[in-house]
């Protein structure tokens, strides 16, 4: 069994050692397919090719696999790292790949003689330090500003050696002027004291407010003990602007520090992960990563992933690692925390917000560079949903209004490809029904509706939504069986209150997520069927008041009504009309007998021809 359909493995498994390590699949051309990490190499290796594979994209790559390699390490933290190192390299063809493209903020300090520090965009491989990333550029911009504020530091360009400075190759440029720089080009500042302004702004960036705060107010009271009352007030001053910026960035409680925080969310083809760092109560990292699924891979194997990824990446050294649940891995000194109540429960639903505004940004940005993209997306999540057997490219809603009991009309409105199709919207005046009667008058619309389109032999839609709960429903699952065209479309109905949604001869509706965009769709047709029911119903309504009061008018017949009502549309507009409107418009005699029978007293202008 230890074999796929073109070689036996048996012999290269039978060597695997039992121990962590990474394994590697390649395929006829030598070029790594897949690769895998594993607490148990051999068991691991042992299990694609003895037991069944229930995922049809993992017995694929499994028949391409022409050898196997693998690396034994120390532990399973360091399986994960190879792994994470090697997938980023090879990039296989059936691995979950980490995707990547979006360029945070992060804030450098050079690597140079009196560094500089700013934002920037490229995170380069050198040995100048890199703070953040950042999750909005105006945080970098403020922090930068409260930076500047505090301490001066260089914009300028030079490469300030000591050489270049004793000779004189500088000079003082505005910065210096308006006390933004000290002047280290021309020798007022030294190497030394620049770079202890460097390094309270290191403190800064890694959210130690508490010791560098502590530090500035020594400072002052020493400062005003020598009477250096001016050198004092420019220390208060940093000591105020970094206490205001310290209780501004603060989350949560201070308590919590050294502190990571993940959290997960997924759609069928990728995972997103965000990851915060806590220091003193305030975040001073965050970041979205997102992978691509390619096999079956379990939620647990890829939140390890993107521990590792992100830990790696931005070298943390938290003992403490915040989560919604227990991931695929143990780390050594690591403790993994799922919080339930208090600061660290609210610290990991921010960073869940993160995650899911992430998810719902990057779904956003593929619908504008792809809008027939959304659409399928859609409606193959509306099919999944509703468990229908083919994708509803057209979709049929109905809705039934009436006032008491008079005026019944039933309204249908189309969707095709989730879109309106305003021309076809259709509106019904129910005949047959007398009274109020819902289930009556569904069973009349759809069975005009869909015995014209059989008539007609025009298309049918893939589902019907019916306006209304169990009784609407089987209404219209009568009709339908009545015309002998039950089976040959979907049928729902959606009950207005806790918007059930109600299959044919089952008693139990289904709950879709209040968020999803199925059930959205659903409610823009359904609340669209009742607009134009609406609409339709009132104007019925207003007609045949008018008519009402026309008919009671001696001498205004039904032509003269039919010229009023597409003039004027109601009775209202009618009794405001000018007299010689109304005369131009049914001529003198009519229009006397109209303001006469409307009690309008008026004197009447005759034109004369």
């Amino acid at each position: 069994m230890l074999k796929n359909n073109h070689i036996d493995f048996s012999a290269i498994i039978s060597v695997i050692p039992e121990s962590p390590g990474v394994y590697m699949y390649l395929d006829e051309k030598e070029i790594i397919i897949y690769v895998g990490k594993a607490k148990n190499l051999k068991r691991r290796v042992y299990s694609y090719f003895t037991k069944t594979l229930d995922n049809p994209k993992t017995r694929i790559m499994v028949r391409k696999i022409r050898d196997i390699r693998y690396l034994v390490v120390d532990s399973e933290e360091d399986a994960f790292l190879l792994e994470n190192n090697l997938i980023k390299q090879h990039q296989p063809r059936y691995n979950i790949l980490l995707k990547d493209d979006k360029t945070y903020p992060w804030i450098v300090i050079t690597d140079e003689p009196f560094p500089r520090i700013f934002l920037t965009r490229k995170k380069l491989s050198d040995q100048s330090r890199y703070y953040g990333p950042y999750a909005a550029v105006m945080n970098v911009k403020y922090l930068l500003h409260m930076i500047t504020s505090m301490y001066p530091i260089r914009i300028c360009k030079h490469h300030l050696s000591p050489e270049k400075i004793k000779e004189g190759k500088f000079k003082l440029c505005l910065q210096y002027h308006i006390h933004k720089c000290a002047g280290p080009c021309v020798g007022y500042q030294s190497e030394d004291a620049y770079n202890k302004n460097v390094y309270a702004v290191e403190e800064i960036l890694q959210g130690k407010f508490k010791e560098l705060s502590h530090s500035l107010q020594q400072e002052m009271m020493a400062l005003a003990a020598e009477m250096k009352f001016e050198e004092a007030e420019v220390v208060k001053q940093q000591y105020n602007l970094l206490e205001n910026y310290s209780a501004s960035s603060i989350v949560v409680s201070p308590a919590l520090n050294n502190i990571d925080v993940f959290s997960y969310d997924e759609d069928e083809h990728s995972a997103y992960i965000n990851y915060l760092h806590i220091a003193e109560g305030a975040i001073i990292q965050g970041y979205t990563i997102e992978y691509k699924k390619r096999l079956d891979e379990s939620k647990e194997s890829i939140l390890a992933m993107g521990i590792v990824e992100m830990r790696s990446r931005f070298q943390s050294q938290a003992n403490e690692i915040i989560v919604p649940f227990l991931p695929d891995i143990q780390l050594n000194k690591i403790e993994f925390v799922i919080p339930y109540t208090g600061d660290k429960k609210k610290i990991l639903g921010l960073s869940a917000r993160n995650v899911k505004q992430y998810k719902v940004d990057q779904l956003k940005q593929a619908d504008k560079l792809n809008p027939s993209q959304r659409t399928v997306r859609i409606l193959t999540t509306l099919q999944k949903d509703l468990h229908l057997t083919d994708l509803p490219m057209h979709i049929e809603c109905f809705d039934n209004s009436n006032t008491q009991g008079t005026n019944p009309v039933s309204s249908c409105v189309v969707f095709k490809q989730a879109k309106p199709s305003k021309s076809d919207y259709r509106h019904f005046n129910i005949n047959t029904v007398v009274g109020p009667d819902d289930f009556a008058s569904m069973y009349e619309t759809i069975s005009r509706r869909y015995k014209r389109l059989s008539n007609e032999s025009e298309k049918f839609p893939q589902l019907i939504i019916v306006d209304g709960g169990k009784g609407q429903l089987s209404a219209a699952v009568v009709a339908l069986k009545d015309l002998d065209l039950y089976g040959k479309m979907a049928i729902i109905g959606i009950a207005k209150r806790l918007e059930e949604i109600y299959f044919p001869n089952d008693p139990i509706p289904l709950y879709l997520d209040k968020n999803s965009e199925s059930l959205k769709l659903i409610q823009q047709m359904r609340d669209e069927a009742h607009r134009f029911g609406i609409t339709f119903h009132r104007n019925k309504r207003s007609k045949q008041q008018v008519t009402s009061e026309l008919d009671s008018i001696k001498g205004i017949g039904p032509s003269a009504k039919e010229i009023l009502l597409k003039k004027y549309k109601s009775l209202k507009r009618i009794k405001d009309a000018h007299a010689n409107e109304l005369i131009e418009l049914i001529g003198p005699h009519k229009a006397k007998i109209l303001l006469n029978g409307l009690k309008r007293k008026e004197e009447l202008v005759i034109k004369k021809g």
